[in-house]
């Protein structure tokens, strides 16, 4: 799997490609995370990028032609991509988006910054996705996730396929309650049928806790079982 991001600020991914599994699946040639700074695509010597809004109105409007110029370049460089522009506006990211994406050889994510997007640039991509009903200050953390959860899917990407299978939104479940030593702290004590080393018992109290927590924290999932 290859990422391309097309970013106003590229030296924010510089710790997120050094640590962790993103790291290793980068050393493991898993996955391949190059970052491109939107500038080296303006036309003019101040490299610009964005430019006032039409009408007027507070903040800056990235340019459609710079972006135009970006994706133009790069999927001459790249074999079939698909283009996902990170917005408030796009649908909003599940554990299904992952799934879906993570089988897919080439994504060129767009991170955008300050006020938005000149509209035309929508039509440049498939497809934009939202991380939630929420506006940050750029696209780059969205992007962020979204290749952290898509690799996650990623075949060799995480050594034990248990911890993919068991964790929150499998089966639209969440996760079950999870405990380690110490067995008593303040009066709290891990329940008994983990101790017990029966695993046919721990799965099955495993699985009605995970219903139980889903139910009650997230019934519009429930619904989906």
């Amino acid at each position: 799997m290859n990422y391309h991001i097309i970013t106003t600020q590229p030296n924010i991914y510089d710790s997120f490609l050094k640590t962790g599994l993103i790291s290793r699946g980068i050393d493991k040639k898993i996955i391949e995370i190059d970052v491109h700074d939107l500038h080296d695509f303006s036309f003019d010597t101040h490299r610009s990028i964005d430019d006032t809004p039409a009408g007027g109105g507070p903040g800056m409007v990235l340019c459609v032609d710079v972006v135009a110029n970006a994706l133009k370049k790069l999927k001459a460089e790249v074999r079939k991509p698909k283009t996902v522009l990170l917005t408030p506006q796009g649908k909003k990211f599940t554990q299904d988006d992952a799934k879906r994406l993570a089988k897919i050889d080439n994504i060129i994510l767009i991170a955008g910054r300050f006020e938005g997007y000149d509209e035309r640039i929508r039509g440049l991509v498939d497809e934009e996705i939202s991380m939630g009903d929420f506006v940050l200050t750029s696209g780059d953390l969205p992007a962020q996730v979204l290749i952290d959860a898509t690799s996650r899917m990623i075949p060799g990407f995480i050594e034990k396929k248990a911890s993919i299978a068991e964790e929150s939104f499998e089966n639209n479940l969440l996760e079950y309650p999870q405990y380690t030593r110490p067995v008593e702290f303040e009066g709290k004590t891990i329940p008994e049928v983990l101790l017990s080393g029966n695993h046919g018992e721990v799965r099955n109290w495993r699985r009605n806790e995970s219903e139980k927590r889903t139910k009650t924290r997230r019934p519009d999932l429930h619904e989906k079982i």
